[in-house]
């Protein structure tokens, strides 16, 4: 890999919006390692010099060490987090069954956090990590109700940035928690605003123009600035 290259640490890529950046990141010149908590066929069908593939599920801390340890002294310009999961989200809390809420707490709160805390030493001093939210996590923007155990989630992942970006200020790296837009995924639906190409291209611009800058960030896939 050349010195000059950037690289990037894609975790939760096996399809959707995170294979999505994998490529794009690929496309745009990146070395990229992107996970997967099982085999994908659109991730291997990815793999090559660009893009290393790597298997990890970031709700087991023995997986993500190993995982760590694999990757030796590796360095990257960007760790980025897409794993997250949206069980039973349209259904109000009381509805939703306590250890179904408890998963998707964990999944897309506490191991997010966990992964970047272990990862931390491996990010360069300007480099990024990424923390894929959801303008449903905005509790100032919540006017409409519903998700509410997504919400929720993403609302306690933005933060454990802010906390996580304080604790490891005088590493110098920037943190951002994004917004990827209402994406034609499996789980934003078909009717959703975007295709993965257009938020992907967006979030890889937004990244690119990021690098090298301290502090936390909230921002979408266009590079705006959402209320906390």
């Amino acid at each position: 890999m050349s010195e000059n290259r950037k690289s990037a640490l894609i975790v939760g890529a096996s399809r959707g919006l995170g294979l999505g950046l994998a490529a794009a990141f690929a496309e745009r010149g990146w070395h990229v390692t992107a996970t997967q908590r099982s085999p994908s066929p659109g991730l291997g069908a990815l793999a090559s010099d660009a893009v290393r593939v790597e298997t990890v599920d970031i709700d087991d801390d023995g997986a993500v060490r190993s995982l760590r340890e694999r990757l030796g002294s590796q360095t990257f310009d960007l760790i980025f987090v897409v794993a997250g999961v949206a069980t039973q989200a349209h259904e109000p809390i009381h509805s939703v069954p306590r250890a179904v809420a408890a998963q998707v707490y964990l999944t897309n709160a506490v191991s997010p956090i966990r992964f970047a805390e272990t990862f931390s030493d491996a990010l360069h001093p300007r480099g990024i990590l990424a923390l894929m939210s959801s303008i449903l996590g905005s509790v100032a923007l919540n006017e409409d109700g519903g998700w509410e155990s997504y919400r929720a989630s993403k609302a306690a992942l933005n933060t454990y940035a802010r906390s996580f970006e304080i604790r490891h200020r005088a590493a110098g790296f920037g943190v951002l928690v994004l917004h990827p837009g209402w994406v034609r995924t499996e789980m934003g639906g078909a009717d959703a605003d975007i295709d993965v190409e257009t938020s992907a291209a967006g979030l890889v611009s937004v990244i690119e123009g990021r690098l090298g800058r301290e502090g936390i960030a909230y921002l979408d896939y266009r590079g705006e600035t959402l209320a906390w």
